[in-house]
């Protein structure tokens, strides 16, 4: 790790810390790759397990089509998830804790046992998960303005902020993945749609993308943790007494309140 790309870890934590954005890596070093943009994500993970805060779970971003064709890429991105993140279900999230919030509704796993890559498909997904869950998460970027390219969303974990997490756990043998729907709405008015088929065709294929992934960072996926596969339907950014649901159906409701 060089000291360059510990110092951008460390403006990042800062940023978080003071709720402001700051100017867009890729804009100051051009040479930035995304290898380095995930060193400064791990030098992250560091710096706050220093701290005594650790990883609860992982995230997939940039999963439809439509986003990776936004930041010209070909393939997902991921972040951590860390304790302090978890919102219950209905609970209330104040404004001022962030930058510049946006909404998105995924189905949650959380998984009886580790997966480490490479080689790891979505069949051996399922067969690690324990259950699903309905979440929102709440993804903000400590880049100002979100003038991101991926390596600037990498470097600052895959955007990541909170997340909801619903009281519903459903096994996989209880629900149809693909064709699972969601209803996405921001104070009553319906603001996003989709299904489980638009997280890469099947949410486990983003998990097993995640699993082969860390495995170039010798990381694994762990027994317990919370993995979001990616969004089903657009992000939606909130503000101040927005009051937001994601109904899953059969999986169940989640909702969070902004204040």
């Amino acid at each position: 790790m060089s000291l360059k790309l510990l110092n951008y870890a460390i403006e990042l934590q800062e940023a978080e810390e003071k709720t402001e954005g700051i100017q867009p890596f890729t804009e100051r070093d051009p040479l930035l790759s995304v290898e380095d943009a995930y060193h400064i994500q791990l030098e992250t993970v560091k710096l706050k397990e220093e701290r005594g805060v650790g990883v609860i779970g992982k995230k997939v971003g940039l999963t439809s089509k439509a986003m990776q064709d936004m930041l010209g890429v070909k393939e997902p991105d991921y972040g951590h998830l860390f304790e302090g993140m978890k919102v219950k279900n209905g609970g209330t999230v104040h404004i001022d804790s962030l930058v510049a919030p946006r909404v998105e509704a995924e189905i949650g796993f959380v998984l009886n046992e580790d997966l480490a890559g490479p080689n790891i498909t979505y069949l051996d997904v399922l067969m690690a998960t324990d259950y699903v869950v309905p979440t929102i998460e709440i993804i903000d970027s400590r880049i100002a303005d979100w003038k991101i390219k991926l390596e600037d969303t990498v470097a600052d974990n895959g955007s990541c902020a909170k997340v909801v997490v619903g009281d519903d756990r459903i096994h996989l043998n209880e629900i149809n993945m693909r064709s699972n729907g969601m209803i996405l709405r921001k104070n009553n008015e319906i603001v996003g749609t989709g299904s489980g088929s638009a997280v890469l065709g099947h949410p486990a294929e983003a998990i097993a993308w995640l699993a082969n992934k860390l495995a170039d960072f010798n990381i694994e996926l762990k027994k317990g943790e919370l993995i979001l596969p990616g969004a089903l339907s657009a992000a939606v950014p909130v503000t101040k007494d927005d009051k937001v649901e994601a109904d899953f159906g059969q999986l169940g409701t989640v909702r969070v309140v902004f204040k």
